[in-house]
């Protein structure tokens, strides 16, 4: 379970820093290079992106409640699952609509607004450093068990 985990993490990860690189280039390039970026990201927003968040959160539940650390025991868990309630939002919501709305406007020979640019790189500067924080979490666990009220 913990490699599966792991492995819809990493697939989360990559595709926000394809996002990344498909968004500096569509900012850098020509119209049809802003469209074929914004093209590619809405495949990825409908698919890998939603994949590795549904795979990454269910594996993540059955870790925590099957094993020691369990849902609710420790600071970092919880921690983990605020993160993981924003990356869900921003993933399963916002690339999906932020990344059509371009895609969109960059088809119909539109330039893409500033406030929808914004948008995308506030969602995908907040998921690399969200996932960044996570794994960060994961490896060093910093904060103790919760001290149950008696």
């Amino acid at each position: 379970m913990l490699t599966f985990h792991l492995l819809f993490a990493a697939i989360m990860f990559g595709n926000m820093i394809a996002f990344l690189i498909f968004s500096i280039t569509a900012s850098a390039g020509n119209h049809q290079t802003a469209n074929a970026c914004f093209h590619a990201m809405t495949i990825l927003a409908k698919t890998s992106v939603r994949a590795s968040t549904i795979g990454t959160t269910i594996t993540g539940i059955i870790l925590s409640v099957g094993t020691k650390w369990g849902l609710f025991r420790y600071y970092w868990i919880l921690a983990k699952e605020g993160l993981t309630l924003l990356v869900i939002a921003i993933n399963l919501w916002g690339m999906q609509v932020w990344t059509l709305q371009a895609f969109t406007l960059s088809t119909e020979n539109q330039s893409v607004d500033v406030i929808n640019q914004a948008y995308l790189w506030t969602g995908i500067c907040l998921q690399i450093f969200s996932l960044a924080v996570m794994y960060a979490i994961s490896v060093y666990k910093p904060w103790g068990r919760r001290i149950r009220a008696a």
